[in-house]
């Protein structure tokens, strides 16, 4: 594929009106520099459902990059979606190609299977993968490629756990039961995280079981009745919406509206919600997650959405998936900001956005609030240091937030 940048278009415009003007005239210089980043998407896997609202909000936040920011420092950013049905295989597929085609100088993960794929290949490369998920402890190595802007799920899981605890007045450990699954390496991840995090801090957590299911559980009413019988006061889902319909209507079944089930963004209440037959149904139960939350309470989050819907023509829902992919490009088009500011607009290269990943502390307010404050080190994926999480929950059958800037805590790498 030929991309012709603007200023290319532009000189062949002014070299006729040079002819036409003659020799005398000299046409003023406009200097633009086009760069590009490719998408990864999943058009035709197990996240096709959703994924028109992630990469709208992609392209409606770097519309207005391009407009609002990019064109006062003479860089134009292109993307091109890749269908890489979130599959290890098929991204490492393409991958050469995407290179050749595009020469990118940042890419946008989807999650695991791109993570997978890709970060033995990205030092050579020197192309950074930017994603919108949290952070897998498995991808845990120094001197990443790899950037998440939220902390692991085990991380934000945590930080939900204690604030539950002070919230309720518990003083032992707060017994939770984790519904996982073995098919996933995300989610194995996921849960040896939180057992780590439970194992360094008895006194205030304590696993009383991981249960193992099959990806798409239909009946865990056994499963979920024996967690009951060990003292589990919340259940742990982070995996898919089908886990967390089966167990609530396993709580339902057994007469247990106590117990509340904790889910992250990608499962989390509005989409668990429409699988379980309304939102209503979730009454009581949490999400949490480094990212701002898609609630009806009005935030500056709501107004740049709204800015982006009038202004760029976004189409997707003012929902969790869009918000993923607006804090996505959010931190990738700041990183471009901030290593043009650096080295030059007409000098830009995957390693300088790395470089300025770790150089520079991308604001919550460049981010209108989307994402935390975002410090990148060497020593991980993600952040180590300052960040928080928001917590969802329905209440009286509304999606609302129940607290922001939740500290996530220290989690030990597993």
């Amino acid at each position: 594929m030929m991309i012709i940048s603007r200023r290319n278009a532009l000189g062949v415009m002014a070299a006729g009106v040079l002819a036409a003007a003659g020799a005398g005239y000299h046409a003023p210089a406009l200097a633009q520099n086009t760069y590009n980043v490719a998408g990864m998407a999943d058009f035709t896997g197990p996240y096709a459902d959703i994924m028109k609202s992630l990469v709208a909000g992609r392209w409606a936040v770097l519309n207005w990059w391009n407009e609002e920011v990019g064109k006062g420092l003479g860089i134009k950013v292109n993307m091109k979606d890749y269908d890489t049905r979130y599959d290890t295989a098929q991204t490492s597929s393409l991958w050469p190609g995407i290179k050749s085609e595009l020469k990118p100088i940042a890419a946008l993960g989807l999650g695991g299977p791109d993570s997978a794929a890709l970060q033995q290949r990205l030092p050579d490369d020197k192309i950074p993968l930017m994603m919108a998920t949290a952070g897998y402890g498995y991808a845990w190595r120094a001197e990443p490629w790899v950037f998440n802007p939220r902390a692991t799920y085990a991380h934000e899981a945590g930080a939900f756990y204690l604030w539950y605890r002070q919230q309720k007045g518990i003083t032992g450990p707060l017994k939770i039961g984790i519904i996982s699954s073995e098919a996933a390496p995300a989610y194995v991840d996921i849960h040896k995280g939180l057992e780590k995090f439970a194992a360094e801090n008895k006194d205030k957590i304590e696993v009383v079981e991981t249960v193992y299911t099959e990806v798409q559980p239909s009946d865990l009413t056994t499963q979920v009745n024996r967690l009951l019988r060990k003292g589990a006061q919340v259940i742990n889902i982070q995996t898919n919406t089908a886990a967390v319909v089966a167990t609530k209507r396993a709580l339902q079944s057994l007469g247990r509206k106590d117990v509340p089930i904790l889910m992250s963004s990608h499962n989390g209440l509005p989409a668990s919600g429409k699988a379980v037959g309304g939102l209503a149904q979730l009454e009581g139960d949490f999400e949490v997650y480094g990212m701002a939350i898609p609630s009806a309470d009005a935030s500056e989050t709501r107004k740049f959405y709204d800015m982006l819907v009038a202004k760029y023509k976004l189409t997707g829902g003012w929902d969790v998936m869009t918000m993923m992919g607006m804090n996505q490009m959010l931190f990738t088009v700041r990183a471009i900001e901030a290593a043009a500011k650096k080295v030059g607009a007409d000098k830009v290269t995957g390693e300088a956005v790395r470089n300025a990943l770790f150089d520079n502390t991308i604001t919550s307010a460049q981010t209108f609030g989307v994402l935390p404050d975002l410090k990148f080190t060497r020593e991980a994926p993600f952040p180590l240091g300052g960040m928080a999480v928001n917590i969802g929950t329905v209440k009286d059958g509304k999606y609302t937030v129940a607290a922001q800037n939740v500290p996530v805590p220290t989690v030990n790498k597993w």
